[in-house]
């Protein structure tokens, strides 16, 4: 596979996540569709430093939209992806907002 940069494409910070993350230790991050849970617990091991304990990962299928519009009917779809959340040992975190 590519090096573990690529791996990770974006951290997921929502609602819902950031109360798994205050209450359970758990963090949520965008993937790539092809990595599997071993490249996942290495990559977020050697970009934060931290301890990972366990890897769920989940698979979203792209969803057909469409929308009536003045210039006529839109059809699209949403993008497929992948999403991993990341269990911490206690006492570790992520903090992503520190280098704003």
């Amino acid at each position: 596979m590519s090096n573990t940069g690529h791996i990770i494409i974006k951290p997921l910070v929502t609602e819902k996540m950031t109360n798994l993350s205050e209450k359970l230790n758990k963090f949520g991050f965008i993937v790539r569709r092809d990595a599997n849970k071993i490249e996942i617990k290495k990559a977020v091991e050697e970009m934060y430093n931290i301890n990972v304990l366990d890897v769920n990962t989940m698979r979203y299928a792209g969803k057909k939209k469409s929308r009536l519009t003045k210039a006529g009917y839109l059809r699209g779809k949403t993008h497929a992806y992948k999403k991993a959340i990341i269990t911490l040992d206690k006492g570790e975190t992520i903090d992503f907002f520190s280098n704003i």
